[in-house]
């Protein structure tokens, strides 16, 4: 049998993946040496639930966890970024994710499973995990833009903000989430919809994958589109017109932290991995924070930014 083998797009993981071809047909190997637990055992077994619930996802072929290696099955090379990019109406693609988004949010998430011998946990998204992943905003982000700041003092204020607005979430970690749902996740082949990158599957608020989408920092849609998406949502879910407040509040700080998180994300992906790639990424994602940011659940925060941070600096400053 002849074999090929060639290296193929990552993501921010410490994965990496190559195209094996097996004469006529293909699989993917995927490599993971740092964090393999999560990377290859918890990846496989979150694809497997989602592939039993008729949510299509990588297959697990063949495990070689013990020399750092799975394979996979090969969903191709196209994901619903590059299906849309070049389109001028996106709105009918973006409701078939809105439906997939409904669709996973259905499945009955256990705590515990077992698979291939070994322990998956699956955890609620709580308001320290919250408050955890903001800090990367601090500790990268800010670390890295503004150093002429007392760093500790304005974390340590603008954190208990933070808390305070994390607190009024409403709706509680009951769903099935995805926690990297984004365009470049969902791959298409023969017009269907596969989710790929499912290894942060968590136990969560029913907005943070609907704000994932919807406020994707790699991809600029119309506001007017990502307000029909929301309605969209809205419309699709169980929920009823006296939760669209409760609805939209938990939306906007779900996206405000999960953006604040991406600042330091990206710019950790910058100075530790040297993967520069993500810095270009940085000027939008401050556009979509200071666009939820208007609601007044914010206002408070906005009043703290606008005191301890020359925010029109850090929003153009260069690494």
């Amino acid at each position: 049998m002849n074999y090929k083998l060639k290296k193929i797009a990552g993501d921010a993981s410490f994965r990496e993946f190559y195209r094996i071809k097996k004469n006529k047909k293909t699989s993917i190997i995927v490599f993971a040496k740092k964090e393999k637990y999560k990377n290859l055992i918890v990846y496989s077994a979150v694809n497997e639930i989602l592939n039993f619930h008729n949510v299509s996802s990588p297959k697990l072929l063949n495990n070689y966890y013990k020399n750092d290696i799975i394979e996979i099955t090969d969903l191709g090379d196209k994901s619903f970024y590059d299906l849309i990019k070049n389109k001028k109406n996106k709105t009918k693609d973006y409701k078939k994710l809105i439906e997939l988004i409904l669709k996973i949010q259905k499945i009955k998430i256990k705590k515990i499973y077992y698979f291939k011998g070994k322990k998956i946990k699956f955890y609620k998204y709580t308001l320290n995990e919250l408050e955890k992943e903001s800090d990367l905003f601090f500790d990268w982000y800010l670390k890295y833009y503004s150093k002429n700041i007392k760093l500790n003092k304005i974390k340590k204020i603008l954190k208990k903000e933070l808390r305070n607005i994390y607190k009024k979430l409403h709706f509680k970690s009951n769903y099935f989430t995805h926690k990297d749902f984004h365009a470049s996740n969902i791959m298409v082949s023969k017009k269907k919809l596969s989710l790929i990158d499912s290894q942060d599957a968590i136990i969560g608020n029913p907005l943070y994958d609907v704000a994932s989408l919807i406020d994707d920092v790699r991809i600029k849609i119309p506001k007017s589109l990502q307000d029909s998406l929301f309605n969209y949502y809205m419309q699709k879910s169980n929920f009823t017109i006296k939760d669209f407040l409760n609805l939209k509040n938990d939306f906007d700080i779900l996206s405000v932290q999960r953006n604040l998180k991406i600042l330091g994300i990206f710019v950790r992906l910058f100075k530790r991995d040297k993967k520069p790639n993500y810095i270009k990424y940085l000027p939008y994602t401050w556009l979509l924070i200071n666009r939820r940011m208007k609601n007044p659940i914010f206002n408070k925060l906005n009043y703290l930014f606008k005191k301890h941070l020359s925010l029109k600096n850090l929003r153009i400053a260069k690494i």
